[in-house]
């Protein structure tokens, strides 16, 4: 399924999403209401990145056990291929970023938050991603992408409409920037061999690009909002409808888990290597994300400013429903 969905644009993608969330979202009582013993099974899709790691550490901890729920947790590339799958019931949650929920709901794709995902630490040179280049890069900053190839994760999507405002901040060109889509996990190597001029990795790749001597040369996430909300849970507008009390459930230990990774780093850091491929010796260096009980509203409005400016959403999102 998921090489599949790597394979289509982000509309096409969501389009399709949209056609498979049109009817009673039948698809997910299916998966959700396979109860026994008053437990619920709930299917979570994830990206494998330093975000997402409360949620594997509340589980570890029991926190969703405690709740009654089994959790099964899948990864994708990115948001805009999980979106899809939780449209259609193949999940009953999903992790994105907020700009894949944007663009998912600027096409009448059904989806709603349910709980905070991550925020930006608000330190320039010191986030949990930014945009990176090999120690050998004449590039010294944003500005100096003018011309450049840079890879994301996920085209027409929160890291390239984020670069594209580091760049303008910077005084250059964001229109001369080329993107190109990679997995977060190739990025380190492609740096290193240039098969790209920069990329915009998040954690823990980016111990790998800086334990390889590569540098961080613009905060992409601090340029739009030094609070800025970048990803969110959420699930389809059916299934919130049709099963509240799974979701307070998920919302009540997603909640435990985000407040007991925020207090506890060193465990984070030691969850994260049970689902990535960061070698042990770099955990430490592994920066982690903000992890806030509450999304940051003003900063969203500003990142689905740059969404209408950069072409990814037609009009202003509308956040009172894409919001918890």
């Amino acid at each position: 399924m998921r090489r599949i969905l790597a394979g289509l644009s982000v509309t096409a993608v969501l389009l399709t999403a949209a056609a498979c969330g049109s009817g009673s979202g039948s698809g997910s009582d299916n998966t959700a209401a396979d109860k026994a013993g008053g437990t619920v099974t709930l299917n979570v899709g994830l990206v494998p990145i330093v975000d997402v790691a409360p949620i594997y550490l509340g589980k570890e901890k029991g926190f969703f056990d405690k709740q009654g729920i089994k959790l099964n947790l899948s990864t994708a590339q990115g948001g805009a291929a999980i979106v899809p799958g939780v449209v259609s019931g193949q999940f009953q949650f999903g992790f994105s970023n907020v700009t894949s929920l944007m663009v998912a709901q600027d096409k009448n794709v059904p989806v709603k938050g349910v709980a905070e995902g991550n925020n930006s630490t608000g330190k320039d040179g010191a986030d949990f991603g930014g945009i990176a280049v090999s120690k050998d890069s004449p590039i010294t900053s944003a500005k100096d992408l003018e011309g450049k190839t840079v890879a994301v994760n996920t085209l027409k999507n929160i890291g390239d409409t984020t670069v594209r405002e580091s760049v303008r901040k910077a005084g250059g060109d964001p229109s001369k920037v080329k993107f190109v889509e990679m997995d977060f996990a190739q990025m380190p190597a492609a740096l290193t061999k240039h098969q790209v001029d920069a990329a915009w990795v998040v954690e823990p790749a980016l111990a790998s690009v800086k334990a390889s001597g590569g540098r961080v040369v613009a905060s992409n996430f601090v340029d739009v909002s030094p609070d800025l909300t970048v990803a969110l849970y959420f699930t389809s507008t059916s299934y919130a409808a049709q099963h509240p009390a799974e979701v307070k459930k998920f919302q009540t230990a997603l909640s435990e888990s985000l407040a007991y990774a925020t207090a506890h780093p060193d465990e984070v850091r030691k969850v994260v290597s049970t689902y990535t491929q960061i070698p042990a010796s770099l955990l430490s260096q592994v920066i982690l994300p903000s992890w806030p009980a509450e999304p940051d509203k003003a900063s969203l409005e500003t990142l689905g400013k740059l969404g209408q400016q950069d072409g990814l959403i037609s009009s202003a999102p509308d956040l009172s429903k894409l919001l918890p």
